[in-house]
């Protein structure tokens, strides 16, 4: 696993940590606490589902703060020759239907927002490419050859 991330993603996964362990956490003990004061726990659901929730939140802020320790933050660079990591790339199928995504860490991908992971089977096939070059992308659903139209350090417009 890629230990890169853009600036904008360490910040979101801080946020998260911050959130959980200042707010989410707290509120998860005072639940607990409360519901453990009403006596017989075997079966309090408040308890037994705070409980619950109180490990799921530590498990989270365990893996969080162990990612956040190893990411080192990465920027694109300003006038890319080739596609790299935080690059937004174009590229245009076999019938001629464009489509852009920026190369990601493994741990801020989210394909609805445009950001593929460069750990993918599409980001490693991308990866130091350059405009008009034409790529195989290997898939579960079938190879796609796509040709490279574009590489930008911001989001096409």
């Amino acid at each position: 696993m890629t230990n890169m991330i853009s600036a904008e993603g360490r910040k979101r996964l801080q946020d998260r940590y911050d959130f959980l362990w200042e707010t989410e956490r707290p509120r998860m003990v005072k639940n607990m606490a409360d519901a453990a004061a009403e006596g017989d726990r075997s079966e309090n659901a408040e308890y037994i589902y705070s409980k619950k929730r109180l490990r799921e939140i530590d498990r989270e802020l365990r893996h969080l703060g162990d990612r956040l320790k190893v990411l080192k933050v990465v920027y694109p660079p300003l006038n890319p020759a080739s596609v790299s990591f935080g690059c937004w790339v174009t590229y245009e199928d076999e019938e001629g239907e464009a489509r852009s995504y920026q190369l990601v860490g493994p741990d801020e991908f989210d394909v609805s927002l445009g950001k593929i992971s460069v750990d993918s089977p599409v980001g490693k096939a991308l990866l130091g490419r350059k405009v008009d070059d034409e790529v195989l992308i290997r898939r579960p659903a079938g190879d796609l050859t796509v040709t490279i139209t574009a590489i930008a350090s911001k989001r096409p417009q």
